[in-house]
């Protein structure tokens, strides 16, 4: 059966809401913390890998008989206690009043899922055991974030995380961020386990919400067709109608001005005052950092958008991106096109939209 609801992803920045001769206490526990993630993850793997090779390490003969499961309720298992509480249990001993036992608990359960879906390449040798670096997201269990509320005097949502005052910051917020935490405190939508980014000093929220599907009159026997072509980002047909969503001169153009502005200001460092050294002869150049991917992101949303919205006006319940393979063979062979074009980001986005208003996506 079709599920009902669907999961999305908004990254959220995040700033410590205390005294500031109380911050470096925080910032302290939050890098200890992601330190113990980064360190179980590491174990964690390994040891189930361990686990599933216990054969080939060992060299059994072939009537020895066991199983990765508790010897009490299997007469083969050769484990005191259930597989997923083996690694659980590992961590939860090694690191135990280092790190609240919520966070090791969903970060084992996150592995030992995505163990399992690689657990086949790792037999063929055709992909690698993951190696977990330091910077590694801290899980954020639902549990442990509380007192959640809107302060309207620091115009924020503030709560809790890890015994942690936080306040989030949406800036000039151009998407859905303030629209889905109004709707999260008025329990329209459900907070899952979520992630907690530590980066450049900064806090990100990586929060991730289920939502209803959105319901539209939507009709399956109505096919809409969709593709991606290089005079028009989007072209897409159904009951008859056509329509070009972008253009060549709205979205490449634009792309290749902003790569030579950035080209001639990286030119022109070597020329400008220094003043404060590097800091000051790259200011103009940390005013660009991430314009382009930030300009492409959104108009990638826009374009991804109206399609959708020209399915539900004509009740289309499915739809099709025809001749994507060519494309993106093309794209490949073509330099200039694949740097500039995103096909695939777009296709993303055009993807978990079609999911979220109840529309079968086929690709071809």
């Amino acid at each position: 059966m079709e599920k009902s609801t669907i999961t999305l992803t908004r990254k959220i920045q995040l700033l410590i809401d205390v005294p500031q001769d109380e911050k470096n206490v925080m910032w302290e526990k939050l890098y200890r913390y992601q330190n113990r993630c980064f360190r179980a993850a590491n174990l964690i793997v390994s040891h189930l890998y361990v686990q599933e090779m216990i054969k080939d390490f060992f060299y059994f003969t072939e009537d020895i008989q066991y199983k990765l499961a508790d010897a009490a309720k299997d007469p083969i298992g050769i484990f005191t206690r259930s597989k997923t509480s083996t690694t659980a249990r590992m961590v939860f001993d090694r690191f135990r009043g280092e790190i609240p036992t919520d966070i090791l608990g969903s970060l084992n359960n996150t592995i030992q899922s995505t163990f399992s879906k690689d657990k086949p390449d790792y037999w063929q040798g055709s992909k690698s055991l993951r190696n977990f670096k330091k910077d590694i997201p801290i899980p954020l269990p639902v549990k442990c974030i509380t007192k959640m509320k809107y302060d309207a005097e620091k115009k924020a949502f503030c709560f809790n995380m890890f015994a942690v005052p936080v306040k989030t910051y949406l800036g000039k917020d151009f998407s859905d961020k303030r629209l889905i935490m109004e709707r999260l405190l008025r329990k329209e939508i459900k907070l899952c386990t979520s992630q907690i980014q530590l980066k450049a000093g900064k806090i990100f929220w990586l929060a991730v919400f289920e939502f209803e599907k959105e319901e539209h009159l939507l009709k399956p026997e109505i096919i809409a067709e969709a593709s991606l072509s290089l005079e028009h980002p989007i072209v897409a047909k159904a009951n008859n109608v056509r329509m070009n969503i972008g253009s060549k001169e709205e979205f490449l153009y634009r792309r290749l001005a902003i790569q030579a502005a950035q080209k001639r200001i990286q030119e022109g460092v070597a020329f400008a005052r220094s003043g404060k050294g590097a800091k000051r002869k790259r200011k103009a150049l940390h005013k660009t950092e991430n314009l382009e991917s930030r300009y492409v992101s959104h108009r990638l949303h826009l374009y991804s958008r109206e399609l959708i919205n020209f399915c539900i006006r004509q009740q289309a319940g499915t739809l099709i991106l025809k001749n994507q393979e060519d494309k993106i063979g093309i794209a490949k062979e073509q330099e200039f096109v694949l740097r500039n074009w995103s096909y695939y980001e777009l296709q993303t986005k055009i993807k978990y939209k079609a999911e979220k208003a109840g529309i079968e996506l086929i690709i071809t």
